[in-house]
């Protein structure tokens, strides 16, 4: 869910905002990853029904946070360090190229 935050302000237009927030809530629904925000209605809703227990959401919760934690920090992390980290030193380059020196 984070990553449709992140795509939405990436993006410029409103398409491709609309389609980086719609994408990865769709693919999280249709492929039945779990979530810890989402778990932490959905599981005690089924507890409070009799469904599941304490114990249960406390083995759920712990993998499922490990998970998206680790998860969201390498491929969110990943993708904008390889977008934007070259982009910060191409003005040196680019200056080294045509012989004037980069402002500091």
């Amino acid at each position: 869910m984070c990553l449709a935050v992140w795509l939405s302000y990436a993006s410029k237009d409103v398409i491709g905002k609309v389609v980086g927030m719609w994408f990865p809530v769709m693919a999280f629904v249709a492929i039945g990853f779990q979530h810890i925000v989402a778990n932490m209605f959905v599981i005690p809703a089924a507890i409070f029904a009799g469904a599941l227990s304490w114990a249960q959401f406390g083995d759920n919760f712990v993998p499922v946070f490990l998970g998206n934690a680790v998860g969201g920090a390498v491929f969110v992390g990943l993708a904008y360090h390889l977008a934007f980290f070259n982009a910060a030193a191409r003005p040196a380059e680019l200056s080294r190229a045509s012989g004037a020196q980069a402002p500091e």
